[in-house]
């Protein structure tokens, strides 16, 4: 006798397209949110989202303008109330970038948000209501071409999901998931991406394993209420890392107590680290040691200050020895190494000249006013 899992009708009903391999892009359809291409064979985008009031419409262009200048591709923005709604279309309408609304149960922000012209709409369809209401928004979003993210957390799986599966699991996340796509699938909505976050690292990485296996959907990788910075930065690369890794998104939030630009750094950092992004200006130092001949830190606090905006895609080593500093400063496109009170200026792995420890900043930045990307 056959031995079946608690999820054997709902795996029944959908195909296994795939299995994840490692270095391999896994195969999805595209959803298009404004300008921005998400899935196929679409470079992977970065998100984030506003934490400013969205009635306050200088305040969260602000941001939005930031974020953009840190190179995000898309932004969200919650609409939980009235004053929210109606800010909207001003934001839309000032915003570099496409606009998300992030909405939670109400329909009638939903319909006003499609009405102001948002890109797309972060949305489980069967938390606002009645099937009437769930057709007039997946309607709305249909006229006007706008896509749909089924966002499922762990924190907020549905009672009967969580009753049946006893905690959050990767199958409960993806049950969840599902039973938001049936929904849209019945009103012939097929322009979806899907997220299964979780602050769990490991079951965020599961669940998302599970949806890339079985549907052809695009996915938004996230690590929900990752936390602080320097906590969240690390739970962000650990499980956004390991999935690109293996093929499996696209597109990305790091989720921080921080500025959203913050999020849009390491994000972006993510994925230059497994080349999945086209590099800009990169600044890398050893990690120093008893070995160490100048005044590494001082160097480098200046060289980030200088160079903050600055967009050319230049790699820049400082390295502070003898021993590493030759080979690994000779890797860049611009680097340094030191030894006491003098160091080594190298251009592509060509010595340029000896510079004295006071002239290292000033050369760096006149090397890197002079570089010139490949064509």
């Amino acid at each position: 006798m056959a031995i079946t899992t608690p999820d054997s009708e709902i795996n029944q009903q959908l195909p296994h397209h795939q299995t994840y391999k490692v270095g391999v892009r896994r195969k999805t359809r595209a959803v298009l949110v404004g300008g921005v291409k998400i899935g196929a064979d679409a470079p992977i985008s970065v998100q984030t989202m506003t934490k400013t009031k969205t009635d306050d419409v200088a305040g969260t262009v602000a941001q939005v303008r930031a974020a953009a200048e840190a190179g995000v591709d898309i932004v969200r923005v919650t609409v939980n109330d009235k004053e929210a709604a109606d800010a909207m279309k001003e934001i839309v309408r000032q915003s570099p970038v496409p606009i998300v609304a992030d909405i939670h149960f109400n329909h009638v922000f939903a319909l006003k948000a499609v009405e102001a012209g948002v890109a797309k709409v972060r949305l489980n369809p069967g938390n606002i209501g009645s099937k009437d209401r769930i057709r007039q928004v997946l309607t709305a979003c249909k006229d006007k071409g706008i896509p749909i993210r089924i966002g499922v957390n762990s924190g907020s799986l549905e009672e009967d999901i969580l009753e049946k599966h006893g905690y959050p699991t990767a199958e409960a996340l993806y049950e969840s998931a599902m039973r938001h796509v049936g929904i849209c699938d019945e009103f012939d909505f097929k322009d979806v991406v899907i997220s299964v976050k979780s602050t769990d690292v490991k079951l965020m990485i599961e669940a998302y394993r599970l949806v890339a296996q079985r549907t052809d959907i695009p996915l938004h990788l996230g690590v929900t209420e990752a936390g602080t910075t320097r906590v969240g930065t690390i739970k962000s690369a650990v499980g956004i890392g390991t999935l690109l890794a293996e093929g499996i998104g696209d597109t990305i939030r790091v989720s921080l107590t921080d500025d959203p630009v913050k999020e849009v750094e390491v994000g972006k950092e993510i994925l230059r680290s497994l080349s999945l992004a086209s590099r800009s200006l990169e600044l890398i130092a050893c990690p120093t040691c008893g070995r160490l001949e100048v005044d590494l830190f001082g160097i480098m606090a200046q060289l980030e200050e200088k160079l903050a905006g600055v967009k050319k895609p230049v790699k820049i080593a400082v390295l502070g020895c003898v021993v590493n500093g030759p080979g690994e400063a000779s890797e860049a496109d611009i680097g340094v190494a030191a030894g006491k009170g003098v160091a080594i200026l190298y251009r592509k792995g060509e010595v340029v000249r000896r510079v004295r420890e006071d002239e290292i900043v000033s050369a760096v930045l006149e090397e890197v006013e002079r570089f010139q990307p490949p064509a």
